[in-house]
């Protein structure tokens, strides 16, 4: 072999090598997602402690602002609450009905959903919540309906009173059926529908009595632990309810204030 060809052989082949542009989770994401999956798979039952903020840098070998900055997104994301003071630090709460509505209000915001979207969603949804408080209301529940109802049925209640009743009422069925999920819907549709119908246009004299009418039946069947006629009754009143708003309200879109 001469000394050409055994240099030929012994050189390597180079082929162009291409690589993708990689995506690099924040440290502070790391931190929190880790965080996160613990809080909900109950490892840090709710009103746990975390460790304090330099315990937490020593721990993770992160710097402060990084584990300030993932407590902070998981504050924002319901799931610890941040306390002050020298009995301060960072809370772990379990996410409840609250979580859920604050997303649904998002998504609507977001969105800017169409009136007819959530009226369609709420007769999908408000009839199951009518049956599941049939069968599971407690007498607080009750309490709850009836008082609603009062202020709904007095004449001399004011516009925005009747129509803050009206969405307690609501909220008030969806929280009688004792499913969080459910009340969390409920309470972010109940709040932006409402919003939209805050008019003398649409809210008269007739239409005080038949809601007080409708929610009478409803909450009866409710009492009764009729869980069949408290859905049929709900869906009566949910669809007689997006009828007639369709045709008096103009808007398409709902426009929600911050809260």
């Amino acid at each position: 072999m001469t000394m050409a060809e055994s240099s030929t052989s012994s050189a390597v082949a180079r082929h162009p090598v291409k690589l993708q542009p990689m995506q690099v989770p924040k440290a502070s994401d790391v931190l929190a997602n880790d965080l996160r999956e613990r809080i909900l798979r109950g490892e840090f039952p709710s009103g746990t402690a975390l460790p304090p903020e330099r315990e937490l840098v020593t721990q993770t070998r992160m710097s402060r602002t990084t584990v300030r900055e993932a407590l902070r997104i998981l504050e924002v994301q319901g799931l610890v609450v941040i306390k002050t003071g020298r009995s301060g630090g960072a809370f772990v709460q379990q996410p409840g009905g609250d979580a859920v509505a604050t997303s649904v209000s998002l998504l609507i915001r977001g969105q800017q959903l169409r009136l007819t979207a959530l009226l369609e969603t709420r007769e999908a949804i408000e009839p199951a919540c009518a049956s599941l408080a049939a069968k599971y209301r407690t007498d607080d529940d009750l309490a709850a309906l009836d008082a609603a109802n009062a202020t709904i049925g007095d004449p001399a209640t004011p516009l925005q009173a009747f129509l803050q009743a009206n969405v307690d009422w609501h909220i008030a069925v969806a929280t009688a059926s004792h499913n969080e999920l459910l009340t969390g819907f409920m309470t972010a549709l109940s709040s932006a529908i409402y919003s939209s119908t805050e008019n003398k246009a649409f809210v008269d004299d007739e239409v005080r009595k038949t809601t007080f009418k409708a929610h009478k039946t409803i909450t009866d069947a409710i009492r009764a632990g009729d869980a069949v006629a408290a859905m049929r009754r709900m869906t009566k009143h949910v669809h007689g309810y997006a009828e007639a708003v369709v045709q008096v309200e103009e808007r398409t879109e709902i426009e929600l204030g911050d809260s």
